[in-house]
């Protein structure tokens, strides 16, 4: 499988939108750990290689254990996730896979007890970021090799 189009270059002001849509979600109330399993669980939704690699690579470096890593894609099946983070995930899965039935009721009450409204809308809009990315990533053939991890 090779590279395809170039989006960064081609349409770069696009790139540049998407990348502002990152940093002010990077800047906002999200906590890093619950960014980061949620840029993971919808790259493993979407079978986005580079996403994983880029985003488990930061979360390691960030703190996140490689057992919880590992587990992410069962994590109704273990007790490794609080609560917070159970509900993060089931609302990415949600809107990750909006066609099936988007975000249920049930799951939007259930973070309704644990966060306020700024603290939804946030986690809403990083799902939406990294399903951006995953899209462009997947639909450009992005190849993991050219990931170069950021110093931190």
């Amino acid at each position: 499988m090779e590279n395809r189009i170039n989006i960064q270059q081609l349409a770069p002001k696009a790139y540049e939108q998407l990348i502002n849509l990152g940093s002010l979600i990077q800047n906002s109330q999200l906590s890093s750990k619950h960014y980061e399993l949620i840029k993971i669980r919808a790259s493993q939704i979407n079978h986005c290689a580079f996403c994983i690699n880029m985003h488990t690579t930061d979360a390691l470096k960030n703190g996140e254990t490689n057992q919880r890593i590992f587990l992410l894609n069962v994590w109704r099946e273990t007790e490794l996730f609080d609560n917070e983070e159970k509900v993060i995930l089931a609302m990415t899965e949600e809107v990750s896979l909006i066609h099936e039935n988007g975000l249920s009721d049930s799951t939007y009450q259930e973070a309704k007890k644990l966060f306020d409204d700024s603290y939804i809308a946030q986690i809403i809009m990083a799902i939406v970021s990294i399903n951006a990315w995953n899209r462009v990533a997947v639909s450009t053939n992005k190849k993991i090799e050219s990931f170069v991890p950021m110093e931190k």
